[in-house]
């Protein structure tokens, strides 16, 4: 019986969208112009990796293929000619570049409104949402209250953070509101507990998600956020490809963040890991439980949490290398009739002005043993992913999105 397996290669868009102009992000490509300074030779001063990019098994998937036919145009070192497996493009129609709206509408449920962002103004939240916070909270005070980037921030406010018990609030262009702390001087399920009122204050103004961003150290030079951050999402306005599987009486694995990002809906196991390796680690450990037509989804957030936020091309590079060199590991564990997909839910471009999301287009790498290879077109919606799951598990179609196999 079939079993499929989602990998979300969080933020490895392959070149604006459509309306990428809209966002400021007209000619984004953040595999694409990865591969570009591999091939150019830039200077790696961390000495993570160095010379073209090296990706042979994604790139026998059809990620050089995918960027051929998403922008025209076929990165140095990448092949137009996969060895295997089916490649396509996805195209959103959700607004904006946030992960909820990525995942929901990969899983067959595009995003019918419009989130509530907070404005680029220092302070950036509204006063009375702060005071009330600082009330119900019973807080001494925030820190912050602008856009930021979490390390940056972090790094600059972290030790008065620690002296005065204020924790650190701060948002992107993206639709949040994140709340950092020290995990033991503040304490993590203090911090819980905050970040669990603010939500409740947000969702009326169509906020995505209130996030935890726990951190330890003791100085600017040592503060490292942890993997026990946690992210209070709105739930999905209908029932997605989670829900659906479990309904039907199967298994849904959601590793890393997944169950934040649909409020545990439609989960019946959650694996936790930090980094590359351990979520690499906790899929395989996955797909050693996994009964017929269970559906296994996994968020690699560090591709963008840790190198397309902080701009870090080298850093992104290497994390592509590494996680290609474990590909071997999930296809030669794989069984004839399971099914696994590669994609990402928005662009982060390490190469592109600031610090946010980009508007892209993403990668569908298909493999079956049972799948022959060839290509799958520009589908009009990421949720023909989800169909195209829903379909190989032997699920009633949904009401959005079309399978392409």
């Amino acid at each position: 019986m079939p079993r499929a397996i989602l990998c979300i290669l969080d933020s490895v868009g392959i070149g604006g969208a459509p309306d990428a102009a809209a966002y400021g992000d007209a000619g984004s490509n953040t595999f694409g112009h990865i591969a570009e300074w591999a091939a150019a030779g830039k200077a790696d001063k961390a000495g993570l990796r160095s010379g073209p990019l090296n990706v042979p098994n994604l790139d026998a998937l059809g990620i050089g293929a995918a960027i051929k036919l998403s922008t025209g145009t076929l990165p140095p070192n990448l092949s137009a000619t996969p060895k295997g497996g089916r490649f396509g493009v996805g195209r959103e129609v959700s607004k904006g570049k946030d992960t909820p709206s990525g995942h929901w509408e990969i899983a067959g449920v595009p995003v019918p409104f419009e989130w509530g962002y907070f404005p680029q103004t220092v302070p950036t939240f509204p006063d009375e949402l702060i005071a009330d916070l600082i009330e119900k909270a019973e807080l001494p005070g925030v820190l912050g209250n602008r856009h930021a980037s979490g390390t940056e921030i972090i790094a600059e406010l972290g030790e008065q953070s620690i002296r005065s018990g204020k924790p650190i609030v701060y948002t992107s262009i993206d639709s949040v509101f994140q709340i950092a702390a020290h995990e033991t001087h503040f304490g993590l399920e203090k911090l819980y507990r905050v970040c669990e009122i603010a939500f409740w204050m947000t969702s009326p103004l169509k906020i995505g998600r209130v996030i935890a961003r726990p951190f330890l150290g003791e100085d600017a030079a040592s503060f490292k956020r942890t993997g026990n951050r946690r992210d209070f999402a709105i739930a999905p306005p209908e029932p997605t490809l989670l829900d659906r599987n479990k309904e039907a009486g199967n298994q849904v694995f959601a590793i890393g963040k997944i169950s934040d990002i649909y409020a545990a809906h439609g989960v019946t196991h959650k694996l936790k890991g930090t980094g590359l390796g351990q979520l690499f680690d906790k899929t395989l450990e996955a797909l050693e439980m996994a009964d017929d037509k269970a559906f296994i989804m996994t968020n690699f957030v560090d591709f963008d949490s840790e190198y397309g936020h902080r701009r870090d091309v080298p850093g992104y590079a290497a994390a592509l290398e590494y996680f290609d060199a474990r590909l071997p590991e999930l296809i030669a564990k794989l069984r004839q009739d399971d099914l696994l997909i590669l994609t990402a839910d928005h662009g982060n471009d390490p190469t592109w002005p600031g610090t946010d999301h980009t508007r892209e287009q993403i990668p569908i790498l298909l493999f079956s043993p049972s799948v022959s290879a060839g290509e799958i077109g520009i589908r009009s919606t990421f949720a023909d992913i989800g169909e195209t799951i829903a379909h190989w598990l032997g699920l009633a179609p949904g009401r959005h999105g079309k399978s392409f196999l």
